[in-house]
């Protein structure tokens, strides 16, 4: 049922399968046989009612139920029942389940270079309060033992018993936006922000449209309890597989997924993905091609300084230029996504491991959780508020404005300073500014 994501040292690619029809009627991708996610009607009250009505009517095998981010469930169905369940009166519509997978590749110092050290927090100074901030890591788990990290809590919507990671990857994506300033191991963008471990993707980095979908129903349900203490401000997803924005929240294509966090973000939930190491245009991946998100593109770093010029290290990559595996958008704009697309260190990012480890390796996985760290720290510092449009707003803007102020910041690659006419990557991200 999961497709076997490529996790290895050298790092993860997006792993590329034959299309098959989404049986939803949306477009062709990574679909898995005979699962589903059901969108249930608004009026519905229960879905775990009509999940176990379906159970009894259509041998639908339930395997999550939502009432948060989604009114549904997801299920195995028969194949002679999907059009039953399509048509049944309390469904809205079936949206086929897709395979997902970690987005890993080979550790620049990446805090150091989008100037981490000079925010507000002093990333590496081995002082300072921790940050003030609710993230939510949707990816393979965190490992709860690591004690460079503050993990308060977690969903398992995978199998076994808890959100340990038994991957490496979401560790990994949680130390560069979280791990403590405490002279061990590395330093977080946001050192010591409140960590919420959600395993949508099993020890082999594998995973499904329904079981993300369970970890941000979970997530938006922290926001909407009667414990204001818990409120997730930022969700970090190093994550995805093949799909597209039908530009109405998924109701136009029948993408429950997209709906979902459309949903999650109305609650106030910045997300903040990776743009996938296909080196491809993101349009055809999700999340990064909904425009609700912040997509991160990864650029090569190998000393933590500006200018090129360095050696490489883990892998063969052009110091300070976009990373020959990045996902991008287009410069003319034509698929909407300029403005929610943003560059950070994606290249030899060394970071924390299961069983207490570190290790170093590539992605725009490593890239988007700099962007988290950077988000969580202005919305620490104030500077970020209102909603997650502007939050994401924010930091795209002050990343163009210091790429303007300081052209030595950027890379080649970026909006100023292009090595390619019809390919966007965005300006690199300024956790300075914070």
């Amino acid at each position: 049922m999961m497709v076997v994501a490529l996790l290895a040292a050298a790092g993860v690619a997006l792993a590329q399968q034959s299309a098959t029809p989404d049986a939803s009627g949306g477009s062709p991708g990574n679909v898995i046989d005979g699962q589903y996610i059901v969108v249930l009607n608004e009026g519905v009250s229960d879905p775990r009612d009509v999940a176990r009505d379906h159970a009894r009517k259509y041998g639908a095998e339930v395997l999550y139920t939502y009432d948060e981010a989604l009114n549904g469930y997801a299920a195995r169905v028969p194949a002679q029942k999907v059009d039953e369940v399509r048509n049944d009166p309390n469904v809205s519509f079936v949206s086929a389940d897709r395979r997902a997978h970690a987005f890993a590749q080979t550790l620049p110092t990446g805090v150091n270079r989008i100037e981490g050290d000079l925010s507000s927090t002093k990333s590496g100074d081995r002082g300072g309060t921790p940050v003030n901030t609710d993230v939510a890591i949707i990816d393979t788990g965190i490992d709860l033992d690591h004690p460079d990290l503050n993990v308060v809590g977690g969903k398992n919507c995978q199998s076994g018993p808890s959100y340990d990671d038994g991957n490496g990857h979401g560790t990994h994506v949680a130390g560069t936006v979280a791990a403590r300033d405490d002279g061990n191991g590395v330093v977080g963008v946001a050192p010591g922000a409140r960590l919420y471990a959600v395993r949508v993707l099993n020890n082999s980095g594998s995973g499904s449209f329904s079981a993300i979908t369970c970890g941000i129903n979970w997530v938006t349900g922290l926001n909407s309890d009667s414990n204001p203490d818990n409120n997730i401000e930022v969700a970090n997803m190093s994550l995805g597989g093949s799909g597209s924005d039908d530009g109405n929240c998924g109701n136009s294509n029948n993408d429950a997924l997209h709906k979902a966090i459309c949903n999650s973000v109305a609650r106030g939930i910045t997300y903040v993905v990776a743009a996938g190491n296909s080196n491809k245009n993101f349009a055809g991946f999700v999340p990064a091609a909904y425009n609700e998100v912040l997509t991160v593109t990864a650029m090569a770093d190998f000393n933590g300084q500006p200018g090129g010029g360095a050696a490489a290290t883990c892998r063969s990559d052009v110091d300070d230029t976009s990373a020959d595996f990045s996902n991008f958008t287009r410069v003319d704009n034509s698929t909407g996504d300029v403005g929610h697309t943003i560059a950070a260190p994606g290249v030899c990012i060394r970071s924390m491991w299961k069983g207490g480890g570190y290790k170093t390796i590539s992605g725009t996985s490593m890239a988007s959780p700099h962007v988290a760290g950077a988000t969580a720290l202005c919305i620490a510092t104030g500077q970020c508020t209102v909603s997650p449009a502007s939050v994401a707003s924010k930091l795209w803007q002050d990343a163009k404005d210091h790429s303007t102020t300081l052209p030595t910041y950027g890379f080649k690659g970026d909006p100023r300073s292009p090595i390619n006419t019809t390919r966007y990557y965005g300006y690199l991200v300024y956790a300075g500014a914070y």
